[in-house]
């Protein structure tokens, strides 16, 4: 009962967290949810193992494990423990699951968890650790990001299961309607398009991506397509930007470095349409940089993983006013992305 006894408490849970995210990433990567999900009913260890072909031995211990985390619910039957999805698996973590989050949790753990492993060394370094994590050669961020193209779709439908958690959260921030023409700069697979489309008809979106993930995109999803959505392949800091009156960066800037970030933003500023503007969206961080907690993480995962930061209010809105977007609004959207519009 002592203070001390409470603070190796602490210490013992922050020490662990690791392992609750490999429970969840070995969980998602085994299909343990998808299972159950197509089961007639709860299942004891066995039956589980035997679907999934793994260890009994590993099997039981990994579902026990799961259940305080709830992520499984379990029911004892005699001496037997049959198990079921919790209400968090069933919304987020089966396949088909229209809210699903398991293509960006195994991007996660197959990808991201790898670098954080050399967080120190990217501390020492100030620099990202893909090329340590993976023995790749150090160069160009995206090559070493988009590696393969097995990871490139992994992350492209990561971030179509994000928006459809957070799209319309941030699309719904500020009225969009008198933006007419709206061009999302890295939309990947269209999925924040096509909710802006669904939000305001009267718009007309297009996606602006490399051409590898356009190209990805038409080979693995149902795009949307039509007048109101179209596809555009193209490197946003070399080649012409579609013209519109409103630019989305989602999850954009914060990948880059303040010179990339101003280069960038002039760049929309010439493409943009007179009373144009920018939707930035991001993860904000408090002015005084004290949280939230998963916006300081993500900011040691820029570290980790990319050459940027996550930044404040303030932070965005001076890069903004430099490129030529002086109107500053934001707003807080109570999700893990906030939005930012700015007005040329």
């Amino acid at each position: 009962g002592s203070p001390q006894d409470g603070a190796y408490l602490l210490l013992s849970q922050h020490a662990s967290g690791f392992m609750v995210s490999q429970v969840l990433f070995a969980a998602c990567e085994l299909g343990v949810f998808d299972l159950l999900a197509e089961a007639p009913g709860p299942l004891d260890a066995t039956a589980i193992a035997e679907g999934l072909g793994t260890s009994s031995r590993g099997t039981e211990r990994l579902l026990e494990a799961c259940v305080p985390l709830q992520l499984l619910d379990v029911d004892t039957r005699g001496e037997r423990a049959v198990y079921r999805n919790s209400g968090l698996a069933s919304a987020f973590l089966t396949r088909l699951g229209p809210r699903s989050q398991r293509a960006m949790l195994l991007y996660l753990g197959r990808t991201t968890y790898r670098c954080w492993a050399h967080l120190a060394e990217a501390v020492r370094q100030g620099g990202n650790q893909y090329p340590r994590a993976f023995g790749v050669p150090a160069g160009d961020l995206w090559a070493a990001i988009y590696r393969s193209p097995g990871e490139r779709l992994q992350f492209t439908r990561g971030l179509q299961e994000v928006w459809s958690v957070e799209g319309r959260r941030v699309l719904t921030a500020f009225d969009l309607s008198a933006f007419p023409r709206i061009c999302d700069l890295g939309g990947g697979s269209g999925a924040l398009a096509k909710e802006c489309a669904a939000l305001y008809p009267q718009c007309r979106v297009t996606v602006f991506d490399l051409l590898e993930v356009v190209q990805a995109a038409e080979t693995h999803f149902s795009l949307p397509r039509g007048e109101q959505v179209v596809f555009h392949a193209g490197d946003f800091f070399q080649d012409p930007l579609p013209e519109a009156d409103l630019y989305i960066l989602a999850r954009v800037l914060h990948d880059w470095a303040e010179d990339k970030c101003s280069r960038l933003l002039a760049r929309v500023h010439q493409a943009c349409r007179p009373g144009g503007g920018v939707l930035v969206v991001e993860s904000l961080l408090d002015e005084d940089r004290r949280g939230p907690l998963t916006t300081l993480l993500f900011s040691l995962n820029m570290l980790v993983q990319a050459e940027g930061q996550e930044r404040t209010p303030s932070q965005y809105r001076r890069l903004l006013a430099a490129a030529g977007f002086p109107r500053f609004r934001f707003q807080r959207t109570g999700g893990t992305y906030d939005a930012i519009l700015a007005g040329k």
